[in-house]
C-alpha cells in the first residue's frame, strides 16, 4: 500500500519527508479481519502511541492495538514545530489564569513529564535531534518590552526564571531589525525535537512491546456491546475492545459527540534551504533557541539540525462547520503572508528558497489545555485540545488516559484540569461567527499597543479563549 504522504493531495511536512521506516507497523486491516483485544486506540500519533507505552508499561500483559486512517505522525504530530515544552496550561500565564490552586502540582508534573520523554529517548535509542537549547520570546513591538519586564518579576514567584535582554542584547542574540526586548528562559523547561522521528521512534518501542499498529485502517464507528465497544473500521474490520481510546485530536470529527469540545484550527509554516555558511553568521543565533514573537497572532521559528529555519504561525484559519480536509492543508495567501513577515524579520537572507511549505489543524478548546473525558459508559476514552503544545502535553495525557482505566484512584485523576471540562463552543453557525470576530479583536489588539476592546475582555472575565 502506497505511503499517504505520496499522494499529490497531502502536503509533506519537513519532518515527514524522509519515508516510513518498515519494521514498526502492521498491515491495514480488512474486511475479513476480527481481532478481540483489551485496548484499542484509534489515532497514531503522539497520544495514542504515548497511550500505549503507558499502557503496557503498567501492564505488559494487555493485548493493545492502534489504528490509524493514515499513517503513523500523519496529523499535527508530525506537522507541527518540533517545540516541546513542559507546562501542562499552555504557559505559565494560562495556568494562572485557569489553575491558580493547581498550579504548583501541574507545574511539578510538567517538568517530571519532560524529563520522563527525555530519558525515553535515551533508554531506547529515539533520534529525533533532542536539543535542550531554552526559548527566547521576542517584542516586535515597542510596548511588548515593558510587559516583558514586569513578566521576569511575576514568573519568578512561581519558580520560573526568566532573563530579561533589552534591545542591544536581544539583537546580538539574534540579528534582526525588528526585536525591541528579548526573554531568554534558560535550558530546562523546553526541548527542540524532530516530531516525526519522535514519534516514529515511540511507535517502534511500542510495536517492540507487541503492540499491533495497524496503518491504512480509518474507524467509522464505535458501538457498545454486551460491556465492551466493536470496533468497525471503513473496510468492514470489526474489532472487540474492552476499552477504547479516542486519539485523533483534531481529526476526531467522524465522532460527533465530541464536537462541542474542541475547534480544529489550520495553522501553516514554512522551511528554509539550509542556510549558507555565511548566512548562518549573519543571523546569529549561536545558541539555537525556539524563538516566538509576543502578539496574539504570533510567529514561532526555530533552527533543525541541518540549519534550516522553519517559520510559521501567524494565521489561524477556521473553517466554517469545523472543517478537517487534505484540500486545505496547503493556503497560497497564507504562505504568501509568511514569506514576507519571514523577510522583514531576516532582511539579510532576502533570495532564499522555502522547498516545504504545509499545513494542518489543531485542536483547542475555550481554555487552551487539553481536556478528557467518558462516552458509552465509561469504555471510550478521549484526550484533545492541546492548542499547539501537545509534542509534550501528549505523554502526560496518556499516563491520565492509563489512570483512567487501569489506576482510577490516582490523585490526579482529582486534579480539575482533568476532571472539570472546559467551556464547550456553541453550534454552527455561531461558532464560525464567534471565532471570526475574536480573531478579528486579536488583530485589532495587536495594531492597537496590545489594548484589549470589550469582547476580548468579556471573553477574559468568563474563562474563554482563542489562540493563533
Amino acid at each position: 500500500m502506497p505511503s499517504v504522504i505520496d499522494r499529490p493531495d497531502t502536503p509533506v511536512s519537513y519532518w515527514l519527508r524522509d519515508p516510513v521506516p518498515p519494521g514498526f507497523a502492521d498491515p491495514p486491516l480488512d474486511a475479513a479481519e476480527r481481532l478481540d483485544i483489551d485496548v484499542a486506540i484509534v489515532g497514531a500519533g503522539f497520544t495514542g502511541l504515548w497511550t500505549a507505552i503507558a499502557l503496557t508499561d503498567t501492564d505488559p500483559t494487555l493485548r493493545v492495538a492502534v489504528l490509524e486512517a493514515a499513517t503513523v505522525g500523519y496529523g499535527a504530530s508530525g506537522r507541527n514545530g518540533g517545540f516541546c515544552e513542559a507546562s501542562l496550561t499552555h504557559g505559565l500565564a494560562n495556568g494562572i489564569r485557569h489553575y491558580a490552586d493547581e498550579l504548583e502540582t501541574l507545574e511539578r508534573e510538567g517538568t517530571d513529564n519532560l524529563d520522563g520523554l527525555i530519558a525515553f529517548t535515551r533508554e531506547h535509542g529515539v533520534d529525533c535531534d533532542l536539543e535542550e537549547t531554552g526559548t527566547l520570546a521576542l517584542a516586535d513591538q515597542a510596548y511588548q518590552a515593558d510587559g516583558f519586564k514586569a513578566w521576569v518579576d511575576e514568573a519568578a514567584e512561581y519558580g520560573e526564571h526568566l532573563e530579561y535582554l533589552d534591545r542591544d542584547a536581544v539583537r546580538a542574540e539574534v540579528h534582526s531589525p525588528l526585536w525591541h526586548a528579548g526573554l531568554y528562559r534558560p535550558p530546562g523547561r523546553d526541548v527542540l525535537v524532530d516530531p516525526a522521528k519522535l514519534c516514529r521512534g515511540i511507535a517502534r518501542v511500542a510495536h517492540e512491546r507487541g503492540v499491533r499498529i495497524h496503518e491504512g485502517t480509518p474507524v467509522t464507528g464505535l458501538t457498545r456491546r454486551a460491556g465492551r465497544v466493536v470496533v468497525t473500521t471503513a473496510a468492514g474490520a470489526q474489532v472487540n475492545a474492552g476499552h477504547v481510546v479516542v486519539a485523533t485530536s483534531a481529526y476526531s470529527g467522524w465522532l460527533s459527540r465530541l464536537g462541542s469540545t474542541f475547534v480544529p484550527v489550520y495553522d501553516y509554516a514554512l522551511v528554509t534551504e539550509p542556510l549558507t555558511p555565511e548566512q548562518r553568521e549573519a543571523i546569529g543565533w549561536r545558541r539555537r533557541q525556539g524563538l516566538a514573537d509576543a502578539n496574539n497572532q504570533f510567529h514561532y521559528f526555530r533552527l533543525t539540525a541541518d540549519d534550516r529555519i522553519l517559520w510559521g504561525g501567524y494565521d489561524a484559519i477556521h473553517h466554517r462547520g469545523s472543517r478537517v480536509h487534505p484540500e486545505l492543508d496547503r493556503r497560497a495567501a497564507t504562505f504568501e503572508r509568511l514569506e514576507a513577515q519571514f523577510l522583514r524579520a531576516f532582511p539579510q537572507l532576502e533570495g532564499i528558497a522555502f522547498p516545504y511549505r504545509w499545513g494542518g489543524a489543531i485542536d483547542t478548546t475555550s481554555r487552551f489545555t487539553v481536556t478528557f473525558g467518558r462516552l458509552l459508559g465509561g469504555r471510550d476514552f478521549y484526550a484533545l485540545g492541546y492548542t499547539g503544545l501537545g509534542v509534550g502535553t501528549s505523554r502526560w495525557a496518556a499516563g491520565v488516559v492509563r489512570d483512567m482505566i487501569l489506576r482510577p484512584s490516582e490523585d490526579r485523576l482529582r486534579l480539575r484540569l482533568v476532571s472539570s471540562p472546559p467551556i464547550p463552543f456553541p453550534p454552527e453557525p455561531l461558532r464560525s461567527l464567534a471565532v471570526d470576530v475574536v480573531r478579528h479583536e486579536l488583530d485589532r489588539a495587536d495594531r492597537d499597543a496590545g489594548r484589549r476592546g470589550l469582547i476580548l475582555r468579556t471573553l477574559d472575565a468568563i474563562g474563554i479563549g482563542f489562540d493563533s
